[in-house]
């Protein structure tokens, strides 16, 4: 008998909810890769358009425009004056660590431009 087939029969409930588990994330694993494929197929036939509801939609655009753009991490650090590892420290913690002249550099680079309205509510914290 397997490991998985012994869990299953002693545990049944949790056997269950670690397949469960597994399954959602294997979703969005494949989500995630759909969306970079399509991304990195991207023809440049048109503007990509993506919507932001907020400034911390913004890094995960970066993320995106770069890939779209055909630029490699080592491209964008080129192009920057910077070593690629920063470039992966930007990504991996999402812009957290640049400030926001470096974000305006990248999304120059990137060929970004925003359209948005702002909102802003008064005596909100």
């Amino acid at each position: 008998m397997s490991l998985d087939e012994q869990q299953k029969q002693e545990k049944p409930i949790l056997f269950e909810a670690q397949m469960s588990a597994l399954e959602s994330q294997l979703d969005d694993l494949r989500e995630e890769l759909a969306e970079y494929e399509a991304l990195a197929a991207y023809a440049n036939d048109g503007p990509l358009v993506f919507e932001l509801n907020s400034l911390e939609a913004l890094p995960p655009v970066l993320i995106k425009a770069r890939i779209a753009a055909k630029l490699s991490q080592k491209d964008l650090a080129e192009r920057l004056g910077l070593k690629e590892q920063q470039i992966q420290r930007y990504e991996a913690t999402e812009y957290a660590s640049a400030n926001l002249a470096r974000v305006i550099e990248v999304s120059q680079i990137l060929g970004i431009t925003l359209q948005s309205k702002v909102g802003i509510e008064i005596g909100a914290h």
